[in-house]
């Protein structure tokens, strides 16, 4: 059973991005659902799922295929005879084996933005025509069946227009109240009410507080829900709505660098003094 929550406009996304032919381009907040998005579509498409995770070093030609000179290079000197076949040094990528598919396949290229600048620009051509040249074996590979290429950007840096113009662009918000209420109970649907209401009055007081390097997640606030269930914490015991007056339980799964902790420690530390100076005061 599937927990994955799609809303309206990004279902409409990806059945125009089906509609176009074109690359679906998902920019976000982390732990938006951009990367699951791929997973969920494959699942109710029955596709399956071809996964292209982009690094900083990742060049485009990584995608298309790989010709492994080197160890060419050491069959020759070993005198082993496969070495007339240049085909058997050819390490097929992540397009390679989708356009060669027998069936509709989904292709998740994931945090483009990772890459240096000119990656999303070596690929306008092949993503654009769904085919490529191996120069190696003077052979062209060519989508059989067009995939449908699902992109994530967390927005680092900034993608090329001619790229944008090749794909349709959706952006996740973050969900609502009411959508993370449905998110919640499709990945803990005994979660009782009442501690559901507290956590997430706690988890949205947190986001809005000034200053925060790396605002708390969806998929941060599920982790503090296994927690909080693990730990069948009451929700009397979360204080919801007063973050002055103490760290959320099990904080470490929400706020996830050490800027932020000490933000929130300075905040408590405040708040208990001016307590105090007002006791004084009395």
């Amino acid at each position: 059973m599937s927990t994955y929550v799609t809303s309206e406009s990004l279902q409409q996304a990806v059945d125009a991005a089906l509609t176009l032919e074109r690359p679906l381009l998902v920019k976000g907040e982390p732990g938006t659902g951009k990367t699951e998005l791929a997973h969920e579509i494959s699942r109710r498409l029955d596709a399956p799922l071809h996964t292209w995770h982009v690094k900083s070093t990742t060049r485009a030609q990584h995608g298309l295929y790989e010709y492994d000179a080197v160890s060419r290079l050491r069959d020759s000197q070993l005198g082993d005879a496969k070495v007339q076949n240049i085909s058997n040094y050819i390490i097929p990528g992540v397009l390679w084996d989708a356009f060669k598919a027998e069936q509709r396949v989904v292709v998740l290229i994931d945090e483009i933005d990772k890459a240096d600048i000119e990656f999303p620009n070596d690929l306008l051509q092949e993503l654009d025509k769904m085919s490529f040249h191996v120069h190696e074996t003077r052979e062209t590979i060519t989508a059989r069946i067009r995939p449908l290429v699902i992109i994530t950007s967390n927005n680092e840096k900034e993608l090329p227009d001619a790229f944008l113009r090749r794909c349709f662009f959706h952006y996740i918000d973050f969900p609502d109240k009411h959508t993370l209420t449905r998110i919640v109970d499709a990945h803990f649907p005994d979660l009782k009410p009442s501690l559901l209401t507290a956590a997430l009055e706690v988890f949205f007081d947190l986001r809005e507080v000034p200053g925060l390097k790396k605002k708390p997640s969806t998929s941060e606030l599920l982790d503090w829900l296994k927690l909080l269930v693990a730990d069948e914490l009451p929700a009397e015991a979360l204080k919801a709505g007063d973050l002055r007056s103490a760290l959320p339980h099990m904080h470490g799964a929400l706020l996830k660098n050490e800027q932020d902790v000490h933000l929130f420690e300075r905040l408590v530390f405040l708040h208990r003094r001016r307590e105090a100076d007002t006791l004084r005061g009395r």
